[in-house]
């Protein structure tokens, strides 16, 4: 198995930072489709990370975690 993106982390940070997606739109200009993926788990940009992070005044740990992709079949 394999390893994916998940950006639960972000979302417990937006909660304490007392922030919303809404404002990484706004505020940092992130395209709708680059929260469309991080919605679905999928990878994004590193640039539009580390943006998140100083904007949140966070760690990337904060912000995004690997997790095992139960889907990606074995070989």
């Amino acid at each position: 198995m394999g390893l994916k993106p998940s950006y639960k982390p972000l979302e417990i940070t937006l909660i304490r930072k007392d922030k919303t997606k809404t404002d990484l739109k706004r505020d940092l200009k992130i395209s709708p489709a680059t929260l469309a993926k991080m919605s679905k788990g999928e990878n994004v940009a590193l640039s539009v990370l580390i943006s998140i992070c100083e904007y949140l005044e966070c760690k990337m740990d904060e912000v995004i975690e690997l997790v095992e992709d139960k889907e990606t079949p074995t070989e």
